[in-house]
């Protein structure tokens, strides 16, 4: 067995350029859903509203400028080949990458060194960063930045397994309305079903990172997905809740086993720039 060699530089260096790409520029595949959403949207104001988000979009990747002032927590994810060696420290690589993409590209840093105290740390570090072991000798780089107004709207509940799959969309659609036009809509969300209740949080972050246009592997959650999206979409919130049948733009369902006597499920909500970006170092 061959072990390859990544020197914690080359992380940095692809930390700092996906910070700033994924800053400037929207997924493929949540630009598209944007445009299918503007197509089919039947009301004025609405439809108004999603051609002046798309002007943002093109605004901000033809001159390098962030698409959302928020330019977010920057939650990195590493999926890491279990016969890869980093040449140095992964967590000092990583911030450092944060670190120089912030500054580089004047993003706003928002991240407080205490969560009660309060005093910013002037550099958009420490990153939240996830690390997962995969097979081969792979090392992807993905960093998702998450505003806070979409992120305050997240939830968490420990449902009775007697509450079922409508007990899971009772949860998911309180949640949207409880945040109404809060996070920025249209939304996405990301959501975990099951595990415990430290990894169905994470699963429902994990679950943004999936692109719009792949439902769930499984034909049962893929059904959920859809439905769930329809049930949102017809909420008739609209776009930044001036009303409209575009509400959400997607709905991803990541599940784990759990517990015999556990029903965990978070919702983690996105808003309309649903950001990531990744690399292979």
């Amino acid at each position: 067995m061959s072990i390859r060699e990544v020197n914690a530089v080359a992380i940095t260096d692809a930390v700092e350029e996906l910070c700033i790409r994924a800053n400037t520029q929207l997924p493929p595949d949540v630009k598209q859903a944007l445009d299918n959403a503007h197509a089919a949207e039947p009301w004025p104001l609405a439809r108004q509203t999603l051609e002046l988000l798309q002007q943002n979009l093109c605004v901000a990747a033809e001159k390098d400028l962030p698409i959302c002032q928020d330019t977010g927590m920057a939650c990195v994810f590493i999926e890491l080949g279990q016969d890869v060696h980093i040449n140095g420290n992964l967590d000092e690589a990583v911030n450092e990458g944060v670190r120089r993409g912030y500054e580089k590209a004047y993003l706003r840093k928002s991240i407080t060194a205490d969560p009660l105290q309060r005093v910013n740390t002037g550099d958009n570090t420490p990153a939240f960063l996830t690390v997962h072991l995969v097979p081969g000798d792979v090392c992807k780089i993905t960093v998702a930045p998450k505003g806070a107004g979409s992120e305050n709207m997240s939830r968490l509940t420990m449902l009775k397994p007697a509450d079922g799959v409508q007990g899971v969309k009772d949860f998911v659609m309180e949640t949207v309305k409880q945040a109404g036009a809060n996070p920025c809509p249209p939304i996405v969300l990301g959501i975990g079903i099951g595990g415990s209740f430290d990894k169905c949080a994470a699963l429902a972050k994990k679950a943004l990172l999936r692109p719009l246009d792949q439902p769930n592997a499984d034909p049962y959650y893929a059904a959920l997905e859809k439905e769930l999206l329809d049930a949102i979409n017809a909420t008739g919130f609209g776009p930044q809740g001036f009303g409209g049948a575009t509400t959400c733009l997607g709905v991803c369902i990541e599940q784990l086993p759990t517990h015999v006597a556990c029903l965990p499920v978070a919702v983690n909500v996105s808003c309309h720039v649903t950001r990531r970006a990744s690399a292979e170092v």
